[in-house]
């Protein structure tokens, strides 16, 4: 059986005056049917930019230059923006990090919602649009919703516009969803009413879930395969179960060391350094500079992505050698 999602080659690159940015270089990603996956990373690690990539949302200056994206056993890259638009939101659709930003303050969180599933569904009523809205704030466990409805943005708190934002996401059915950092800027409390809520949006919808983030707890927490990337490459892709075991990269395996845990009161360790510059980014492997294992042919050859012992993808040239332990 195909997967849902395909990505090879990815390349996704930002033509600034202060030079090319390398955002996206050379990405394999695959999400298959009912899955939920993380795609993980620091910030800058090209996470956000994969995602607009694929739903063909890149913003200017950024260009996707290579790759193919197939969706449903379709060349997403071949579609022309009307068919795109068509797909957005219909089939694949994404919630972005700061919902504030993404709901329009002057209108009401009933109109915002109605707009979308008026996009795809024009035959509709009024009244049936209304339904729908309220089923809507429903699914998403928001309370009183025909009241909910006549409210403005300000008026809500954060851990409810992120949930409006997933309704919208959710408004027509999408068979795949991008959940962008769905949690930041939400007390622990509300956290985790939003990821309970996903999982089981996920589970009740039986579509798709790439949940994008930095927080290898969530990571734990919600998904079934992990995809690592570092500055524009994947590092390593495995099920969380065995990559949380035993991580077969050495950026992997200092994520993970960076995850507080209350069974370990050992300092938590920090990664050296920063994500490299992309307009000039290293040579060989772009962790080298940060790496604790690094060796000559780091710092000149690109490792290729290849399959370890316990099935993982790993791009290292030493994953042979190393024993690493998850945190």
């Amino acid at each position: 059986m195909e997967p849902l999602l395909d990505v090879k080659g990815l390349k996704t690159y930002f033509f600034t005056e202060a030079g090319i940015v390398k955002a996206v270089d050379g990405v394999d990603f695959k999400v298959e049917k009912d899955e939920t996956v993380g795609l993980v990373g620091e910030s800058g690690s090209g996470k956000t930019v994969t995602s607009l990539s694929i739903m063909r949302i890149v913003p200017q200056p950024g260009r996707i230059l290579a790759g193919s994206i197939m969706f449903e056993g379709e060349d997403l890259l071949a579609k022309s923006e009307d068919e795109m638009r068509k797909i957005r939101g219909a089939k694949i659709a994404m919630t972005f990090q700061d919902p504030t930003t993404s709901l329009n303050p002057l209108y009401t969180i009933g109109s915002q919602l109605a707009e979308v599933i008026r996009e795809h569904n024009k035959d509709l009523s009024k009244k049936q649009v209304t339904e729908q809205v309220i089923k809507l704030l429903e699914m998403v466990r928001i309370s009183e919703p025909e009241l909910r409805i006549k409210a403005y943005p300000h008026e809500l708190s954060g851990g409810m516009k992120q949930r409006i934002a997933i309704a919208r996401a959710l408004a027509c059915g999408p068979s795949l969803l991008f959940a962008d950092e769905p949690t930041t800027n939400l007390d622990v409390t509300v956290q985790a009413q939003v990821l309970s809520l996903l999982k089981d949006l996920r589970q009740k919808e039986k579509m798709s879930l790439v949940m994008i983030t930095h927080d290898m707890g969530i990571v734990a927490e919600v998904t079934q395969r992990v995809q690592v990337l570092y500055a524009g490459m994947v590092a390593e892709v495995a099920d969380t179960r065995s990559l949380f075991k035993k991580p077969s990269h050495p950026y992997t395996e200092a994520l993970l060391q960076a995850v507080p845990r209350i069974d370990q009161r050992k300092d938590l360790k920090v990664i050296p350094g920063n994500i490299p510059n992309l307009i000039d980014p290293p040579s060989g492997c772009r962790f080298h500079p940060r790496c604790p294992y690094a060796q000559e042919i780091c710092t000149k050859k690109v490792p290729p992505l290849e399959v370890t012992d316990n099935g993982h993808l790993v791009a290292c040239h030493f994953w042979r050698n190393l024993s690493l332990a998850g945190a």
